[in-house]
């Protein structure tokens, strides 16, 4: 495997907590890609533990969210494993900054390869979670991976339909997705000119007066000392200008429908996002095979990042999702 160098401080955005353990593993895909995790362990338990792999939001690193989200279910019995998807954070794979939705989807995946030769996890009880952005890669695993026995979305992208529609789908044309293509196949050309990517930019800094509310909200996570992070896309520099390209031509969550295995999506009624969980459930639902075990949890009030760190009114249902993999991880 790739050798990476990983920190050995604390440096997530949230305290240790005590009741859990915590180290720093690495695993691989079948890219041969290296990936960076923080490993949860409840304290004072023994025999194998039901576990949960945990990535997003979308442009976020391990000491953000989904640690949070991690440590949180790891006090609650859960063996816990918050990674850096591939290319990003600590973890490997050459060029810096890109996204796929084939590699990502295998992030996932193998992750549960991971989890599924840990001694300490329990095979049969292995589950998933996906924060923004990776809550459509985490239903796109589902969809492909049958180990995974329940998933959970949360303030769920899709990350196909963002980049081919744009936001609110105000981009849906063949007119506008030509455009867009054209303006992305001339920077590849300008980027294989320098030997160099050049990048899209982070969240907006300094916030313009006129900010849609969601910019705002971002703004407010990623840039200040509530969600900021040194290696976080949205906190600094970006993504590559190219680097979510794909995406345009590949459309995410086809055979939702056919998931058998537990489905939890939960998201806040007051984000902008609210379509894209609203939507894919209703694809999921739509001649779903196992229909019984889905659910769309929507939560009055809250916005896109609340579910974050849960915002000023600690928004996040934990004792909902405790429960949800209690019950389908058993």
């Amino acid at each position: 495997m790739e050798e990476l160098t990983l920190t050995t401080k604390w440096d997530k955005t949230f305290a240790p907590s005590p009741k859990v353990k915590h180290q720093k593993v690495t695993f691989h895909n079948r890219y041969g890609i290296t990936l960076a995790a923080d490993m949860y362990l409840p304290k004072g338990t023994t025999g194998k533990l039901p576990a949960l792999a945990i990535v997003g939001p979308f442009g976020a690193v391990k000491e953000q969210a989904s640690g949070l989200y991690a440590q949180t279910l790891a006090a609650a019995g859960f063996l816990t494993l918050a990674f850096d998807p591939s290319f990003t954070g600590e973890s490997g794979g050459f060029p810096r900054n890109v996204a796929s939705p084939d590699i990502n989807t295998e992030d996932f995946q193998a992750a549960i390869d991971y989890l599924s030769n840990l001694e300490l996890a329990d095979p049969e009880k292995l589950g998933i979670v996906g924060i923004c952005g990776w809550g459509g890669m985490a239903l796109n695993a589902a969809a492909l991976d049958t180990r995974i026995k329940a998933t959970v979305t949360v303030t769920m992208y899709d990350m196909s339909r963002i980049n081919a529609n744009g936001y609110f789908d105000a981009e849906d044309s063949q007119a506008a997705r030509q455009a867009k293509k054209i303006a992305l196949n001339k920077q590849r050309t300008r980027d294989y000119a320098n030997a160099d990517y050049a990048r899209a930019g982070g969240v907006v800094d300094p916030l313009p007066a006129d900010a849609p509310q969601f910019v705002a909200d971002y703004y407010n996570y990623y840039k200040t000392k509530r969600g900021y992070h040194e290696r976080s896309l949205n906190s600094n520099d970006g993504w590559n200008v190219t680097g979510c390209m794909s995406f345009i031509n590949q459309p995410l969550l086809k055979y939702s429908n056919e998931i058998e295995n537990a489905v939890l999506m939960i998201h806040g009624k007051a984000a902008h996002s609210c379509y894209f969980s609203e939507d894919a459930y209703s694809k999921m639902m739509e001649g779903a095979v196992c229909p019984d075990n889905k659910e769309l949890y929507l939560i009055s009030g809250a916005d896109h990042t609340d579910l974050y760190d849960g915002g000023k009114d600690k928004v996040i249902p934990f004792a909902k999702i405790v429960d949800f993999f209690h019950q389908y991880l058993k």
